[in-house]
């Protein structure tokens, strides 16, 4: 009944997507679904949109060599949004605000919208025609890449990252105990399989030196993440 009330006055929705996937020796194996969720948390607080619940799975098949990853294949991915996608829209939302955190879910996600727009026009749903879908991940936030870039240079790397583990420092002050010093990093580079993944990457961070990463980075993070988001959805709400 309150979904229904909601309706009546906005049109639009967050929807939280991450990964469950390894980030590192110190980071949370949860790292990315924690950190859409908090992002898309306090958006939605600022912006008074409601917040779905977060998709914790994600596209991490390179991910797979290390234990306690779980994975979706691109298919499944893409079936998932599809289907997520649609029930919001046949009960009525019109404006889908992904908010991502885990670069391995972008291409599938883009390809589940284009899914989405003609299956609502097949199945010749009421608002398919006012139906939009809007991805974006919150650490290719301008103002968070800027910060990230001030505070760790070229040391931010692509995976495992001091800005993604200060923010889960921040969110989960338990995971303190597990941050230690740690040799430097392999140099970033290609993804393919798992297993050359594991080969290329031994400890799983690419590029990145985790150990730089600080709780109070993360709250900065998250607010510079949050208010420049909040902005945005309110103007995609408008188009």
């Amino acid at each position: 009944m309150e979904v229904e009330d909601y309706l009546k006055t906005c049109k639009g929705i967050i929807l939280p997507i991450g990964s469950t996937e390894q980030h590192g020796p110190t980071g949370a194996i949860g790292t990315d679904a924690l950190t859409a969720e908090a992002v898309a948390r306090a958006v939605g607080c600022i912006t008074g949109v409601l917040v779905a619940p977060t998709q914790v799975f994600g596209m991490a098949e390179h991910h797979l060599g290390f234990p306690g990853t779980i994975s979706l294949t691109p298919e499944t991915l893409l079936n998932v949004v599809h289907d997520v996608v649609l029930s919001l829209a046949k009960n009525g939302f019109e404006k889908i605000y992904v908010i991502n955190g885990h670069g391995g879910n972008i291409a599938t996600v883009k390809s589940a919208f284009h899914k989405i727009y003609s299956t609502a026009l097949n199945r010749h749903l009421p608002v398919a025609s006012r139906l939009r879908c809007k991805l974006i991940s919150w650490f290719h936030v301008l103002e968070v890449f800027e910060e990230s870039k001030k505070l760790y240079g070229d040391k931010e790397g692509q995976h495992a990252t001091p800005s993604e583990i200060s923010l889960t420092l921040h969110l989960e002050p338990s995971l303190l105990q597990k941050q230690h010093s740690l040799p430097d990093p392999a140099p970033a580079g290609p993804i393919t399989n798992a297993e050359d993944f594991r080969m290329r990457y031994p400890d799983g961070r690419m590029g990145s030196h985790s150990d730089l990463a600080k709780s109070e980075h993360g709250k900065i993070l998250l607010d510079k993440a949050a208010n420049a988001l909040a902005e945005d959805l309110s103007k995609f709400l408008l188009e």
